[in-house]
């Protein structure tokens, strides 16, 4: 008897330890990428040079989109973890900025990878589109269309007609919106054609660029450093889809005796956080000119640093 008293005592012991381990991995994780992303945003501020290329305007919107996407997800994330109710009316906007986000990031992998491909092979018949001063008009067209699967799959359904979308607190999941098979199947269905179009756009570059590598005998660096760069967005929208393996990944719940819980962070830190943190690595410090403008900003700061150490340990010694 008494070990069974203290058996649930010791399975929320457990519970409490496992959650302090998850955000304490996520929230390091996290800011980390808040900074990474601020010190670009911050040289693409004070260097104009960066926006008169349509690729860094590209990376610049890739960068607000997925620090959107992960600032709504931690979010989540976190009222999930510390048990948090809200009424429908803000977990909704929640997750429609996360699933608009997350489609979005599709698109603008597709989109750069389009860029360096027309950058090769039409560097000096840029078609108007694609110049730096009307690239607003694709970002504009990438949003609005990221707006499709998400604003369909929430307005086919609907959610418990006890549940009061104004008082009622629900814990903010998909699940607690999206509970209908119909609504399940047409993101499925959604999801895999964003999949296939943006597969086949990337694997398309890449190939058109890797037959270009062959015939160019000038300039081979810059246009194998342009292959590397789509392949490295292939590897991104791969790790980005392996968040739809989510039935598949259940059934490890069953073979190896994991718990759900573990199995979906399992899911968000490897399919969520992952391959947004990929982002300011594959085009912020692969490219040679930002990486040199941000080892700048990293100096600029630890020589502003230093004179205020060396202030107050003088300050230190005279008053000793």
């Amino acid at each position: 008897m008494q070990n069974l008293s203290e058996f649930p005592g010791n399975a929320t012991s457990n519970k409490s330890l496992s959650v302090i381990i998850k955000v304490c991995v996520v929230i390091p994780f996290f800011c980390v990428f808040l900074c990474c992303v601020a010190v670009m945003m911050h040289i693409f501020a004070s260097y104009r040079q960066f926006l008169d290329t349509s690729r860094y305007i590209l990376f610049a919107y890739m960068l607000v989109n997925d620090t959107l996407q992960l600032l709504s997800s931690v979010l989540l994330f976190l009222f999930i973890m510390a048990q948090v109710k809200i009424a429908l009316v803000y977990c909704i906007p929640l997750l429609l900025i996360s699933s608009v986000t997350f489609q979005s990031t599709l698109l603008i992998l597709a989109t750069m990878s389009l860029e360096r491909y027309i950058a090769i092979l039409y560097p000096l018949q840029c078609p108007a589109a694609w110049r730096s001063d009307r690239i607003w008009i694709i970002i504009l067209s990438l949003w609005l269309i990221s707006w499709v699967s998400p604003v369909i799959d929430y307005s086919i359904g609907g959610h418990d007609p006890a549940v009061d979308a104004l008082s009622t607190p629900v814990l903010c999941k998909v699940t607690v919106v999206n509970s209908s098979p119909m609504q399940r199947l047409v993101k499925v269905a959604l999801s895999i054609l964003f999949f296939v179009v943006v597969a086949v756009i990337i694997v398309f570059t890449y190939m058109r660029i890797l037959l270009e590598t062959r015939k160019m005998r000038q300039d081979r660096a810059s246009v194998s450093k342009a292959m590397h760069t789509v392949l490295l967005h292939g590897l991104q929208l791969l790790l980005c889809m392996l968040a739809f393996t989510n039935p598949i990944t259940e059934n490890l719940t069953v073979h190896a005796n994991w718990l759900p819980a573990d199995i979906a962070f399992f899911n968000y830190f490897c399919f969520m956080l992952i391959p947004r943190f990929l982002s300011p690595l594959i085009y912020g410090f692969r490219d040679q000119s930002l990486r040199g403008y941000i080892g700048k900003t990293f100096l600029c700061c630890s020589n502003k640093v230093k004179p205020c150490v060396r202030r107050k340990l003088q300050d230190n010694l005279s008053v000793s």
